[in-house]
């Protein structure tokens, strides 16, 4: 020890002794944890430290004591879950593909709308020509576009939800004819403003014009005054025309193109000749000399009327300068645009041309869909109507497919009581079973029911000289239950102990009359009252009891009248025997 303490004294073994060294070092002899007296360790043995791995892994069992608790707190709903609700997820944003020329910016229109007020619309505008797409059974339909913007090439490809459509789909004067991706569309089963079936048919001018006759032919001259327009599928029909001038229409174009005004015999024969080289359809129709033309246009419910002047003297009002001023919507034009927006299953966008002569006559020319051009100073107006149009369109594509019915789900309640009211045949053939003959009375033969058929019963012979009867003319009461006590009444017109006795007889068989007895008939009084009050169908409990009570009180007549009528049962299966082996 003597020894360690000189050490001690020596700095430069001190500086390179570590620190925990240097404070058990100074410590008296007697420490218990000196490490030079073992023996004093042996007798005094400190207590075992715990170790790393016994301290992880009493915190994994704490770990999962603690988590199988609060397992078991969460599935006894004692956790409150209301203090950390989960963020909700945003829904996914309807696509919306607007297929229009790059003046128009419908992403504008559509700022701020939802569509059923929790979707986003996102808008992706192109032309026609710079759309392609695939369309798949299951898997929609993929449109691929194309479009330059700012100078930048941009590809997109996405899967649009819902298409509104503002550009022709054909045209022969511009040689365009993307009828193709309609048909894609329609293939994927993409829903249209318009609707892609009438944007089909309205790539034909002379089929769209076909239907204007429909609406003519029905609303007649007055009301829808259609101009006299003749077809012709080739060249080789264009012969002549009773009258001229005329307006020469060559195949599908628009904006006034492919239409030239005929004077005379000589200029429609040589119109023929190049129609003959366009190798496609013409129409010929009376030239009128306008006064100004009238545009109806309808977005929706939204009605406007326009009226255009030409003022560079052209005969065509829409090429060259025109006067346009808006007028007063009358009852006659709002017919016209909604008897045409009834055409091909219905039109959301559409307008009517009409062209008002100067003898003060209009004749309605030309229908267009939504492809039309908007004109006049409520054009933001117009545009804004037809994105309000398209929303409410979406939405109500979304709700409709939100609450579409199970085919698994039951009938209304409201038509079970009737599908019960109209077969009431089997309960009361069930309730009518003919009772078994007396004993030692000959049985019926088969033969006696005849099989029922389609054809008119036969009429039924009655023995002892009666009227024949038909089954058709039987009373209401006879075609009542066997248990009814007003059937038995009425049908027998006796005491209720010998009309008990008719409940042996089938109830298609004629009663014979008692002996003595004329039949008698129901009062009108009653037979009205027991129609209107028919009788309710019987439980087997009440048509058992009701033929029990009938065979008792059959037990209880006079013997010789029970053989009587035995006797007259006898004859009458047998003359049913021997009329139907016949």
């Amino acid at each position: 020890m003597n020894f360690l303490r000189r050490r001690l004294s020596d700095s430069s073994f001190v500086a390179n002794l570590p620190n925990g060294y240097m404070m058990d070092l100074q410590r008296p002899d007697n420490s218990t944890s000196s490490p030079v007296s073992p023996a004093m360790e042996r007798k005094h043995p400190q207590p075992p430290q715990p170790s790393q791995s016994s301290s992880a892994g009493t915190s994994i069992f704490s770990s999962i004591s603690s988590a199988m608790k609060q397992t078991t707190q969460a599935a006894a709903g004692l956790i409150d879950h209301s203090t950390s609700p989960t963020p909700p997820v945003a829904p996914k944003p309807k696509i919306l593909l607007v297929i229009d020329d790059a003046h128009t910016e419908w992403a504008k229109y559509f700022q701020g709308k939802k569509v059923n007020g929790e979707f986003d619309i996102r808008v992706e505008q192109a032309e026609f020509s710079e759309l392609n797409l695939a369309a798949y059974v299951t898997g929609g339909c993929m449109v691929d576009m194309q479009v330059m913007r700012n100078g930048t090439k941009v590809v997109r490809s996405f899967k649009p939800d819902f298409v509104l459509i503002r550009q022709h789909a054909y045209s022969m004067a511009l040689g365009e004819d993307f009828r193709s991706l309609i048909i894609g569309l329609q293939y994927g089963g993409i829903h249209t403003v318009n609707s892609l079936y009438s944007i089909y048919n309205f790539c034909s001018k002379p089929w769209v014009f076909s239907q204007l006759i429909k609406i003519f032919n029905s609303l007649g001259p007055e009301k829808f005054p259609l101009v006299e327009q003749t077809f012709f599928p080739s060249h080789k029909q264009m012969v002549t025309t009773p009258n001229f001038p005329v307006v020469v229409k060559l195949g599908h174009a628009h904006a006034g193109m492919g239409k030239v005004k005929v004077e005379n015999q000589h200029d429609f024969r040589d119109m023929a000749s190049i129609v003959a080289m366009a190798r496609t359809y013409a129409t010929a129709e009376p030239f009128i000399d306008s006064k100004y033309d009238i545009r109806i246009q309808k977005i929706g419910n939204n009605y406007k009327a326009y009226m255009r002047t030409s003022i560079s003297g052209n005969w065509k009002a829409n090429t060259g300068s025109a006067m346009l001023e808006q007028i007063a919507m009358t009852e006659r034009y709002r017919l016209w645009a909604d008897a045409c927006a009834e055409m091909f299953g219905g039109l959301d966008i559409c307008a009517v041309k009409a062209v008002h002569s100067k003898d003060g006559k209009d004749y309605i020319i030309e229908v267009m869909d939504s492809s039309m051009p908007l004109i006049g100073e409520h054009v933001e107006e117009d545009r804004q109507l037809i994105a309000d149009l398209v929303v409410s369109k979406m939405t109500q594509l979304v709700t409709t497919a939100g609450s579409t019915p199970s085919p698994l789900r039951p009938w209304p309640p409201q038509v079970q009581p009737q599908s019960v009211k109209t077969q009431p045949g089997p309960q009361l053939a069930q309730l009518s079973q003919p009772r078994p003959p007396p004993q030692g009375g000959p049985r019926q033969p088969q033969a006696s029911q005849p099989p029922r058929t389609n054809a008119p019963p036969q009429q039924r012979l009655s023995p002892q000289g009666q009227q024949p009867q038909s089954p058709m003319s039987t009373s209401p009461q006879q075609q009542r239950s066997p248990g009814s006590p007003q059937q038995v009444r009425s049908a027998t017109g006796s005491s209720p102990v010998q009309a008990s006795k008719a409940g042996v007889f089938p109830p298609q068989q004629p009663r014979p009359p008692a002996q003595g007895r004329a039949p008698s008939q129901p009062s009108p009084t009653e037979t009205s009252k027991q129609q209107a009050n028919p009788h309710p169908h019987l439980n087997k409990s009440q048509s058992l009891t009701n033929t029990f009570s009938i065979s008792e009180s059959s037990q209880r007549g006079n013997p010789n009248e029970d053989e009587a009528k035995a006797e007259t049962i006898r004859n009458l299966r047998k003359s049913f025997a021997s009329l139907f082996s016949d």
